[in-house]
């Protein structure tokens, strides 16, 4: 059975917002999309084929999923049995409060096998969804992930200036960011920076690991949430981020997240 159910508690009264998924797939299959933050998961049933820095990894019941921040990655069912999981979505902050200045924590794998933490993991989570208190959230968490950090990880400076087809990905990225109702076509950004499209298009996903259209489209889907949590109904959010109507936004809000517009708004929206 298909379904996904989004969760929102905060780290702390007035603190940022932690989302919370909870989902069971047998044919979904995401979009290659990336996180702000960390995405960490627990797989609790069936097999999960992950496709994540060039290859292509299995996660199993018990196993603790783990993806960086900006790293493009797909995931879906690896067989007709299908799978289910919990997954929250940590801001880096969030991993390196112990950690020196500058640092991110790395992960040797995307795929862990830790029954304890996993068991925590997902206890926290069911915990943190019945009953969402900040103080709760911003106590068992960071304890939580900073052993995961301690464990699992290793710690490597922060990026680096960034090298030509990153800096030229951060250009076109910027300008269609910009011009979200009206973006410029590939043409015209590849003579504005005096390269062809090929090699526009190269570099774009080499650094962002999809084409500018799929960055797009996902950046429209964050754009959007912004609004629906704010209360507005999916057919006013479409054309005021970009989408041609609601089916189109439907369509990449289940690519990306796995539930419709609607769904989302129903689970997230901020009351008064």
């Amino acid at each position: 059975m298909e379904q996904a159910r989004w969760n929102r508690t905060r780290l702390g009264h007035g603190g940022p917002a932690l989302d919370l998924l909870t989902a069971s797939f047998d044919r979904h299959v995401y979009a290659p999309h990336a996180h702000d933050e960390y995405t960490i998961g627990v797989t609790v049933g069936g097999l999960e084929v992950i496709d994540y820095r060039g290859a292509r990894v299995v996660s199993g019941p018990g196993n603790i999923v783990v993806l960086a921040p900006g790293e493009t990655h797909t995931g879906g069912p690896a067989d007709r049995a299908g799978y289910a999981y919990r997954a929250l979505y940590a801001p880096p902050a969030l991993l390196t409060d112990d950690l020196p200045g500058g640092t991110l924590p790395d992960f040797r794998a995307a795929v862990l096998d830790d029954p304890e933490l996993a068991r925590a993991l997902r206890l926290t989570h069911a915990d943190l969804i019945a009953c969402p208190d900040p103080l709760e959230t911003e106590s068992r968490l960071p304890w939580l992930l900073a052993a995961l950090t301690h464990r699992h990880s290793t710690v490597r400076p922060r990026p680096a200036p960034a090298p030509a087809a990153t800096a030229i990905a951060v250009a076109v990225r910027d300008r269609l960011a910009d011009d979200l109702l009206s973006p410029p076509s590939l043409a015209a950004l590849a003579a504005d920076l005096h390269l062809s499209r090929y090699q526009l298009l190269r570099a774009f996903r080499t650094a962002m690991g999809l084409p500018p259209y799929a960055w797009l489209a996902q950046h429209r889907v964050g754009r959007a949430r912004v609004l629906l949590e704010r209360g507005l109904r999916p057919a006013e959010v479409a054309p005021l981020v970009g989408f041609a109507d609601q089916a189109h936004m439907t369509r990449w809000f289940r690519r990306v997240l796995g539930v419709t517009p609607a769904a989302y708004r129903n689970s997230v929206q901020d009351t008064p």
